[in-house]
């Protein structure tokens, strides 16, 4: 029973996969059906029933987080080619189903996204995806480096974490800026300085950094000096659905710790950016998970 429940969910996780990469092409009933090798006459009840909403509704959620990921972080495409892209044969019609999701005009989400309605009309597709996509770590997926020292910059974000997409536009502004828009250039890290989701929300802390090798300069960005430090960690790589890392970081806490013999250093735990959704598909996105050690 287990494994066949277990096949189930593999057909169903290989459709979500399909769907990512190809959000650019034609993803009708009878495509993804044959993707899950399931009827079509039953596919669609069985993917509400699994997910929780339809697969055009979970199509559409895609197509416009990838849509206004893009809008607001990638300034080198026009909205005309957004809206193409999000399967809008017109720019009117994306800015009318833009405006009706978000209460902004995808020009004016461009400017200044509203995050809180952005947040809440994705709360649907992140619930559908985290439905199947419960990683299982193990000892093997953990390895310990010697990391060399890291001079970045950084910028922090303190306060409500639905507010941190502000902090991570001012923080590509800087960096572009400086010449350090890609992370082929210079590495990205986020160091978590809170839980993710502290009592209030005001107490949440997250520095943004980039790596440089170069003084900062004094800016109206609040960007200031700051560095990764030497040492040992164990590091966890975690490969799609990145946005949220709490399920990686509860495994290196609860389950690998206490049975490596290992003791955390007195530095937080950070990650390190290797791959970004809207550039590749969300599944491709990936992180390296670092756990200072003693």
């Amino acid at each position: 029973m287990k494994v066949t429940l277990e096949n189930y969910h593999v057909r169903m996780f290989r459709v979500l996969d399909y769907i990512d990469q190809h959000l650019d092409g034609i993803l009708d009933l009878d495509g993804l059906s044959g993707v899950a090798a399931f009827s079509k006459y039953h596919f669609h009840r069985q993917f509400t029933s699994t997910f929780g909403l339809s697969v055009h509704r979970y199509v559409q959620l895609a197509r416009m987080k990838r849509a206004s990921y893009r809008l607001a972080y990638r300034d080198a495409q026009s909205v005309t080619d957004i809206a193409m892209d999000a399967g809008y044969g017109a720019p009117d019609a994306f800015a009318r189903a833009f405006r009706q999701r978000f209460g902004q005009s995808p020009s004016s989400f461009r400017k200044s996204p509203e995050w809180e309605p952005w947040l809440a009309a994705f709360g649907p597709l992140d619930n559908a995806r985290s439905k199947l996509m419960h990683k299982t770590y193990g000892h093997e997926d953990v390895t310990i480096r010697n990391v060399t020292a890291t001079q970045v910059a950084v910028m922090k974000h303190r306060g409500d974490p639905a507010t941190i997409g502000d902090t991570i536009l001012r923080f590509i502004a800087w960096r572009k800026a400086a010449g350090l828009s890609s992370p082929k250039i210079s590495p990205i890290f986020n160091v978590f300085r809170s839980e993710r989701r502290p009592a209030s929300p005001s107490d949440y802390r997250m520095d943004l950094c980039a790596g440089i090798d170069f003084p900062i300069a004094p800016n109206d960005g609040d960007v200031v000096s700051g560095a990764i430090p030497a040492g040992r960690c164990a590091v966890l790589r975690v490969v799609g659905n990145t946005d949220n890392l709490e399920p990686a970081a509860l495994y290196l806490y609860r389950d690998w710790l206490p049975a490596s013999g290992e003791e955390p250093r007195d530095f937080p735990l950070y990650c390190q950016r290797l791959a970004f959704f809207p550039d590749v598909p969300e599944h491709e996105t990936v992180v390296d998970l670092f756990l200072p050690l003693k």
